[in-house]
């Protein structure tokens, strides 16, 4: 599937208040959906960039052989999710999902990040 159809799935995930998919070596997003008013995913994606290059350059430095599945940040209303593609085209991505806490179901929203994941096509 592609960008917009990914992230259309991705807005269809109970609680989802924006995604976007970023760039982590520049930090510009692909593609974003949702956000608004409490939410500039341009922001988003330029400031998660940082988390995972930061996360990326701990593991060089603990010298682990280990590839980061996603990152969640826990916010006291919000959950944000950052899945880093895996695919050899997906390579340098990330899918970023902000939701609200209350209404999201946060096992089922990893879940659905995943096969959306495995399903897009850059």
């Amino acid at each position: 599937m592609d960008i917009e159809t990914s992230l259309k799935e991705a807005m269809e995930i109970d609680g989802a208040l924006g995604a976007a998919l970023v760039d982590h070596d520049s930090g510009m997003a692909l593609g974003m959906l949702g956000g608004g008013r409490y939410l500039d995913l341009e922001v988003a994606a330029a400031g998660n960039t940082e988390v995972v290059r930061a996360k990326m350059r701990t593991l060089q430095a603990l010298n682990l052989d280990e590839k980061i599945d996603d990152i969640l940040i826990t916010l006291t209303g919000q959950y944000h999710l950052i899945r880093l593609l895996t695919s050899r085209q997906g390579g340098g991505l990330f899918l970023y999902l902000a939701l609200d806490r209350e209404k999201a179901n946060l096992a089922m929203a990893r879940h659905r990040l995943r096969q959306i994941e495995s399903g897009l096509v850059v």
